[in-house]
């Protein structure tokens, strides 16, 4: 082991350390294993995107009571049946505009 007093020379090193067997460190590198990747906005945005689905899958969904209620009376709303009676009752209904006259 060196002394502090004394000065190790490594040539090839910049600053004179030395971390081991530089060929491996490079080699490692080179070939992008056990290097950390942080991945950025884009990178994560395009892997959501463009990502395979299954499109056989089935999709179940689970709704609370009260979701469920109001889907059924959206259901029954959509799926009434209309006639030109209902129409016609819709169209030619009495609309009063103002307040109500009390009779005294």
């Amino acid at each position: 082991m060196a002394d502090i007093r004394e000065e190790n020379k490594i040539s090839g090193v910049y600053g004179g350390v030395e971390t081991g067997n530089n060929n491996e460190n490079i080699e490692q590198a080179s070939n992008g294993k056990n290097l950390p990747v942080k991945q950025g906005f884009w990178t994560k945005f395009k892997a959501f995107w463009f990502q395979e689905i299954d499109w056989n899958k089935e999709i179940k969904v689970e709704l609370t009571p009260y979701q469920q209620k109001v889907e059924n009376e959206i259901n029954e709303f959509l799926h009434q049946e209309i006639t030109w009676e209902k129409v016609h009752d819709f169209l030619f209904q009495e609309v009063r505009f103002g307040k109500k006259k009390t009779e005294v």
